[in-house]
């Protein structure tokens, strides 16, 4: 009787455990995404079924951006889209994932935005900037210090939490802030006269922003991610052609929450990259034109500024063969 009972519990924990592999087996792949136009750019697909219709059984998870981050580290997503420079943090913090996927370039959406009366970066000399340390608009001040002679020396940094940032300007403790879309919007409404003194339009190639994933889950599916990555060509053309481009920011704002009219300027911000010029994107070299340069930078700035303390090998972040298989 008891081997019986013995027998019947193994055989059920077979039962139970071929039924949790198929349902494991069945699971989509779950995308973190998050709101930023580069990434709210697959809502288009999501919507109008595109990825149903490429054979995809992919689910998109909606996070603040941050909060995405901590999923993908969690285990709870396969895949994120963040900035390369917020890949190495991860990677650095213990949750490896490889980029497959380029969606675009900040083209403006990132800002040093001073208060009335600044009208140049270097009138900022003995100045202080609210800005979040250790973040890409901190990466962005320092590149146009750079491009001016000075250093980080030259002005005092106030670290600020960046959607706090049009308070901190508007309040008058500080002179000019470092925030991203919409922040740096709403921190030229709330102080009138204030304006962009730096943007990332004049760094292109300063913060890419990506589909890193999993590396076991790339193994396991990368015929979905190769088909993922024609869904987004598709979602890059829909958006750059005129006759659908209405269409396309419709579709963007009401994600957000946004008017169609105030989107289109975020969208104009964010230089999105279909699969083309990807491919020249993804030629190792130095210089922010490259990938790799880029990832290179971004590396270089973490570890000057303790983000962590270990330079990362960056050729084992990118994973460019998807891409160069696309025709």
């Amino acid at each position: 009787m008891l081997r019986r009972t013995a027998l019947a519990v193994v055989l059920a924990w077979i039962v139970a455990g071929a039924a949790g592999m198929t349902q494991a087996a069945a699971a989509p792949l779950r995308i973190g995404y998050s709101d930023w136009p580069g990434f709210v750019a697959w809502q288009i697909a999501i919507d109008k079924g595109w990825l149903g219709e490429a054979g995809l059984d992919v689910k998109f998870d909606w996070f603040d951006y941050s909060a995405s981050m901590e999923a993908f580290a969690a285990g709870k997503i396969d895949g994120d889209l963040v900035t390369n420079g917020d890949a190495l943090v991860m990677g650095a913090g213990g949750a490896r994932n490889v980029i497959i996927l380029i969606t675009d370039y900040s083209n403006g959406n990132d800002m040093i935005v001073a208060r009335p009366g600044i009208r140049t970066l270097a009138e900022l000399k003995g100045k202080r900037i609210g800005i979040e340390t250790g973040l890409v608009d901190h990466l962005l001040l320092l590149d146009g210090l750079k491009k001016q002679g000075m250093t980080r020396n030259d002005v005092t940094l106030v670290n600020s939490k960046t959607n706090e940032t049009p308070q901190v300007l508007a309040a008058g403790q500080v002179d000019a802030i470092g925030a991203w879309q919409s922040n740096s919007r709403l921190a030229m409404k709330a102080l009138p006269g204030s304006r962009p003194v730096y943007t990332s339009a004049q760094a292109p190639g300063l913060i890419y922003d990506v589909l890193t994933v999993n590396p076991a889950g790339l193994a396991a599916h990368r015929a979905d991610y190769v088909k993922l990555m024609q869904v987004w060509e598709r979602v890059v053309s829909y958006i750059n052609d005129p006759k659908t481009r209405q269409d396309a920011v419709q579709t963007m704002s009401a994600r957000v929450g946004m008017a169609p009219a105030k989107y289109q300027l975020l969208l104009a911000g964010t230089h999105l990259i279909g699969i083309a010029e990807a491919k020249g994107v993804l030629v190792k070299a130095d210089g922010l034109g490259s990938l790799y340069g880029s990832t290179q930078n971004a590396d270089d700035f973490n570890v000057h500024n303790a983000v962590y303390k270990q330079p990362q090998r960056i050729d084992a972040y990118i994973e460019p063969s998807l891409t160069a298989g696309q025709r």
